[in-house]
């Protein structure tokens, strides 16, 4: 009997963990799974929880308000180490780069107790941005002794870290699991309110905003924010639904600038099944998000990514996203490009997507078996 650790604690983190958790628990006779939340982040986190019926284990609850990075990691890092000593897990399992992940690696090598790491071999190149996930990602592919890389670009750049190359397998993305798992459910009437707020039933053409990235808090925010305004007032079958992060660096500028903007829907943050059936409804997807470059691909979804790097390169490379910064003449021109030219929006539609065909959780349960088992 295998018992595994999955920790986690935020939104994303469970959303790409949760079908690697489902998938566990379908192996009761030879793992223990078992669930650790940090609760880095609260209410965002529950909402997925809830959605794909996980009930943790331990739950740390450390988010605090106003926290801070170095206060956050010093919580988890010391709680983590007694819920380990606890659990005496055969291995931890984390997603992604998140401070959870960072710290819950780093209190498992204190305890020389082997982490997998899911999503492993994401990297932009600059340790300053995406902040501080570049940093995290990196530390816990140091720490880690299972890399569960979505992709082979992925994998190349784990080996270029000489990382020993029998410890790296490529599943797949594992948020394309969770996201076949979830549109195939009916619309959930919140994305139905969204989406006839923006006169989708009327013809018009919807596209998907988010962004939220602290790299693009300030002036980048603010010449995105006055691209999507430009767009809407010339295209006048567009409409744009964003939900708006809490965030008082978000919400401010994003309510100044289009908060009395005609076919501009501002939504409160929205709960993951209704993001997904938003991204499959809409036309196609504007983001600063890493995930959304992952998931809108699947479902023939053009992205317009409003960072001037990504640690997602695949993506670009197979077609299906174009970078085009938070710089609000580049989002027209490239939107418009999209919404004008349809042999262009094919070509990034029908563009494959290099994430994985939905069956990355169940490999990651077989690797396990077969090198633990």
């Amino acid at each position: 009997m295998i018992k595994v650790l999955s920790v986690f604690g935020t939104r994303p983190e469970a959303v790409k963990m949760a079908p690697v958790v489902l998938a566990l628990q379908k192996q009761p006779d030879k793992i223990c799974a078992r669930v650790c939340v940090t609760g880095q982040h609260r209410e965002m986190l529950d909402q997925v929880l809830a959605l794909f019926e996980i009930e943790p284990h331990v739950d740390l609850n450390l988010m605090q308000p106003n926290q801070t990075l170095s206060g956050l990691t010093a919580r988890i890092l010391t709680q983590m180490d007694q819920v380990l000593a606890d659990e005496a897990p055969d291995v931890v399992l984390v997603q992604g780069d998140t401070t959870t992940v960072m710290a819950a690696s780093l209190a498992a090598f204190y305890r020389k107790i082997p982490v997998g790491h899911v999503e492993a071999g994401l990297r932009s190149g600059d340790i300053y941005s995406p902040f501080p996930e570049e940093i995290n990602r990196r530390m816990a592919g140091v720490i880690a002794q299972f890399h569960f890389a979505p992709t082979e670009t992925s994998r190349q750049a784990l080996l270029r870290e000489n990382t020993a190359d029998d410890s790296i397998y490529v599943t797949g993305n594992t948020v394309i699991d969770a996201l076949h798992a979830t549109v195939c459910k009916p619309i959930p009437a919140a994305a139905q309110a969204l989406l006839t707020a923006a006169g989708k039933e009327s013809g018009n053409r919807v596209i998907l905003v988010t962004a939220h990235r602290r790299e693009n808090f300030g002036a980048p925010l603010e010449s995105i924010c006055q691209g999507l305004k430009t767009l809407v007032e010339r295209n006048p079958d567009v409409a744009i639904i964003y939900p708006v992060h809490l965030n008082p660096n978000v919400q401010e500028p994003v309510r100044r600038i289009l908060g009395n903007t005609e076919r501009i829907v501002l939504a409160e943050p929205v709960t993951y099944d209704v993001m997904a059936h938003l991204m499959n409804a809409a036309h196609l997807v504007l983001t600063d998000s890493g995930g959304l470059q992952e998931e809108a691909p699947t479902l023939g979804k053009p992205v317009l990514v409003m960072r001037t790097e990504t640690e997602r390169p695949e993506a670009v490379a197979s077609g299906t996203a174009k970078l085009v910064g938070p710089d609000a003449a580049k989002i027209v021109a490239e939107a418009e490009r999209l919404l004008h030219d349809p042999a262009a929006y094919e070509q990034m539609a029908q563009a494959i997507s290099p994430y994985g065909d939905g069956r990355a959780a169940e490999r990651i349960v077989q690797i396990l078996l077969e090198k633990l088992g």
